[in-house]
C-alpha cells in the first residue's frame, strides 16, 4: 500500500476525488429513484437527489480542469496520472451522466417497453462512445495540441445536464405549454397536473449526438485562452449557479420551488454556449492555430 501511494503525485489525489464524485453522484441517484416513485408530490420533481447528483458531477468537472495545470507545475511522478484520469472521467462523466438520464426520464416505471429500451440503449451509447474517447485520447496523447478531436467527456456530462435540467424545469417554468391544458391526471396535494415533464423525448437525440461527438474527428478547442476561455467561464458559472439554486430550492416547501424561471434561464444560456462551442469550435481552432503562426 506504501508503494502504491508513493507513485502519487498532488494531482492524482484530486482525480481520486473526482472519481469519487461521480460515485456519490451514483449514490444520489439511487436515492432519487424512490422519491421519483411520486412524481409532482413534495420532492417528486424537485428531488434534491437530483440536483445533488448533478452537482457532484459539476464538481468533477471543475477537479478535471484544476488538475492537469497542478500536475504539470507540482507533480513530478507521473506513473499513476493518465490511467487514474480515464477511469475517473470514464465514472463522473459517462457512467453517471447515463444513469442519470435513465433515471431522469425513465418515466418511473410507467412506460413503455420501446422507451425504456430506447433510454437503455442511449444510455449505454453514451457510457461505450465515452470510454472509446477516454481510449482515444490516452493513446494519441494530444496534450501538446490546442484542441480535442472529438468532444472531451467533461463536455458531454455538461451537455446531458444542461439539456436534463431545461426539461426537468419547464413544465414549472412558465415558459412552456399552459399547465391547465393537456391535463393527463390532476393530483390532489396540488402537483401539477402532468405525469411526466414535458418533451423529455428530446432526451435520446441529445443523448446519441453527444455520444457521437466524443467519438468523432471535429476539432473542438480547449478554450485555454482568449474569448473561448472566457465563454467556457461564463457557460461553467451559468451552470453551476443553477445547479446550486435549484439545490437549494429542492430543501423548501413545494409551494416555495413554482417558480424556477432563474434556474431555467441561467441553464438556457449554458445550452446556447455549449451549442456555439460545438458548432463553432472547428472555426475557433483555425484561427487559434493562425494566430500561432503568426506570432512565430
Amino acid at each position: 500500500m506504501k508503494t502504491t501511494f508513493r507513485m502519487m503525485g498532488i494531482a492524482d489525489f484530486i482525480t481520486l476525488a473526482n472519481g469519487l464524485l461521480g460515485a456519490a453522484a451514483i449514490m444520489f441517484i439511487i436515492l432519487a429513484v424512490e422519491t421519483l416513485q411520486n412524481p409532482y408530490f413534495d420532492e417528486g420533481v424537485k428531488s434534491n437527489y437530483i440536483w445533488l447528483a448533478m452537482g457532484c458531477i459539476l464538481l468533477s468537472v471543475i477537479g478535471d480542469i484544476i488538475d492537469g495545470p497542478i500536475a504539470r507545475k507540482y507533480s513530478k511522478r507521473k506513473l499513476l496520472g493518465g490511467t487514474l484520469d480515464v477511469m475517473s472521467d470514464c465514472i463522473s462523466f459517462c457512467v453517471a451522466p447515463a444513469l442519470l438520464m435513465f433515471v431522469m426520464f425513465g418515466r418511473w416505471g410507467e412506460a413503455s417497453p420501446i422507451w425504456s429500451v430506447s433510454l437503455g440503449i442511449s444510455g449505454c451509447w453514451v457510457i461505450v462512445t465515452g470510454m472509446l474517447r477516454l481510449a482515444r485520447f490516452q493513446h494519441e496523447d494530444g496534450s501538446d495540441k490546442n484542441y480535442f478531436n472529438g468532444l472531451a467527456s467533461p463536455g458531454n456530462a455538461m451537455i446531458l445536464i444542461t439539456v436534463a435540467a431545461l426539461i426537468w424545469l419547464q413544465p414549472s417554468s412558465g415558459f412552456g405549454p399552459d399547465v391547465t391544458t393537456n391535463c393527463i391526471f390532476c393530483l390532489e396535494s396540488g402537483g401539477l397536473p402532468h405525469e411526466k415533464p414535458y418533451f423529455d423525448f428530446l432526451i435520446l437525440p441529445v443523448m446519441f449526438i453527444s455520444g457521437a461527438l466524443m467519438i468523432s474527428d471535429r476539432k473542438l478547442s480547449k478554450t485555454k485562452k482568449g474569448i473561448p476561455m472566457k465563454l467556457s467561464g461564463l457557460q461553467l458559472l451559468c451552470i453551476v449557479t443553477a445547479t446550486i439554486l435549484s439545490i437549494i430550492h429542492s430543501t423548501e416547501v413545494a409551494e416555495d420551488l413554482i417558480n424556477t424561471k432563474p434556474q431555467f434561464l441561467l441553464f438556457g444560456v449554458s445550452g446556447i454556449l455549449l451549442m456555439f462551442y460545438v458548432i463553432a469550435g472547428p472555426k475557433i481552432v483555425e484561427n487559434d492555430s493562425k494566430e500561432s503562426l503568426e506570432s512565430e
